[in-house]
């Protein structure tokens, strides 16, 4: 199955310029989406993990249902002010901006070996972001995995020597 034929092009959007990927259609077909969490499984089968990182807000999707098949805590990093207790934050910047994301103080301890997961690689910010906050409160990140990677965009540099996985590729 091509899981590309569910990801669709939305024309500038969120501004213009902007190719937007739209995962909306993978996660209404069943199937799709089944065979998409078997790929991202299986690029961790043989890594310990302790704990599934979904970063705001299409990394929630698969986010949690890594945790689920993985068997494992789940952990949202929001932007500023959405969650409810103490944070820590890093800033970045995007292909059309910058912004803040936040994870809870309490949510990884020392050694914990974490999965981050989002929907795309793109620029490389967010995930940048993502693994700061990580290693600020201890962690060991075991991955990067995202649906997918725009690889003219050469986001993997910006979190070079981490292992990155993508279950499709642009």
């Amino acid at each position: 199955m091509s899981l590309k034929k569910y990801i669709r092009d939305i024309q500038d959007f969120p501004k213009e310029g902007i190719v937007f990927k739209d995962i909306t259609p993978l996660l209404i077909d069943a199937k799709a989406r089944k065979e998409c969490l078997e790929i991202l499984v299986l690029s961790v089968k043989d890594k310990k993990i302790d704990k599934v990182i979904g970063v705001e807000s299409r990394g929630f999707f698969f986010g949690m249902l890594l945790a689920q098949e993985l068997n494992v805590g789940f952990i949202p990093v929001r932007k500023p002010n959405k969650l409810p207790f103490d944070t820590i934050s890093a800033s970045y910047d995007l292909e059309y901006g910058s912004d803040t994301l936040e994870i809870h103080a309490d949510a990884i301890q020392k050694g914990d070996r974490v999965l981050i997961h989002d929907d795309v690689l793109a620029t490389g910010g967010t995930a940048k972001a993502v693994c700061e906050l990580v290693e600020q409160l201890g962690g060991i990140i075991v991955q990067c995995n995202f649906l997918m990677e725009l690889t003219f965009l050469n986001g993997r540099e910006k979190i070079a020597g981490n292992d990155i996985f993508a279950a499709m590729t642009y």
